[in-house]
């Protein structure tokens, strides 16, 4: 059997996360929210009093990181020395911080090197998939990390549809205020992180779907589809 490896790319609030976990849930594949494993590590730096504009000391702290990664679609975990930051890790705290930590390029490296071997994993017999293989979604996957993986995904949106998922997501409604509210959070993080990440561009043999106005079924659809593709060509050259 060969493990399939699905690489997720673009910015916030094209519904990269909910995509990829229903994609990974349904082909019984592991789930890898590498954006998690930026969060884990600037929550990791704050309760340790690591100044966050001091890039020698981030970077230093989080090679110390002693992170634990649940890759259960249906039930994804984070944990930091054993204590579940799951949920912290996706306060408005660490939302307006995280960039700080995610533009490290040192960071970015040591992370980048985690996200491969967490994919690695998933291509043996041991790990969560028993070797069928995972979906991993973030900024660079499709290039950096994972540029070989037989499935490659862009995921783009308008900015418009991008602000009313996410403030949907973190307030429950789409209203002036909410959105006011989430911009911070989705704009301004994604022009921080595209100054060291390519995820508005698809690069050579990276297929784009751009879910504006999709719904998530459609969206969830489309990838289904390009997925289920790719599975019956890997079927058919190992025949």
């Amino acid at each position: 059997m060969t493990a399939l490896v699905v690489a997720i790319d673009g910015p916030s609030g094209t519904g990269k996360s909910t995509i990829s976990r229903r994609i990974a849930a349904e082909f019984g594949l592991a789930y890898l929210d590498t954006g998690a494993m930026y969060r884990a590590a600037a929550w990791w730096c704050v309760r340790e009093g690591i100044d966050l504009a001091d890039t020698a000391a981030v970077a230093a702290q989080v090679r110390e990181l002693p992170l634990q990664i649940g890759t259960d679609p249906r039930e994804p975990s984070f944990a930091v020395g054993g204590e579940d930051v799951s949920v912290v890790i996706r306060s408005t705290e660490i939302s307006t911080m995280v960039s700080a930590v995610a533009t490290n390029l040192d960071v970015r490296a040591q992370l980048q090197d985690r996200q491969r071997a967490a994919i690695a994993a998933e291509q043996r017999p041991d790990g969560f998939s028993g070797g069928r293989g995972i979906v991993a979604e973030g900024r660079d996957i499709t290039t950096v990390v994972a540029p070989d993986a037989q499935v490659r995904i862009l995921l783009l949106a308008d900015e418009a549809a991008r602000l009313a998922r996410r403030a949907k997501e973190l307030h429950g409604t789409a209203d002036s205020a909410a959105l006011e509210a989430t911009r911070d959070q989705v704009v301004r993080r994604d022009a921080e992180d595209s100054t060291v990440s390519n995820f508005t561009t698809a690069a050579d043999g990276v297929l784009t779907v751009d879910t504006s106005t999709m719904t998530l079924e459609e969206s969830v659809d489309t990838v289904r589809g390009i997925v289920t593709r790719a599975l019956a060509t890997i079927e058919e050259e190992a025949r």
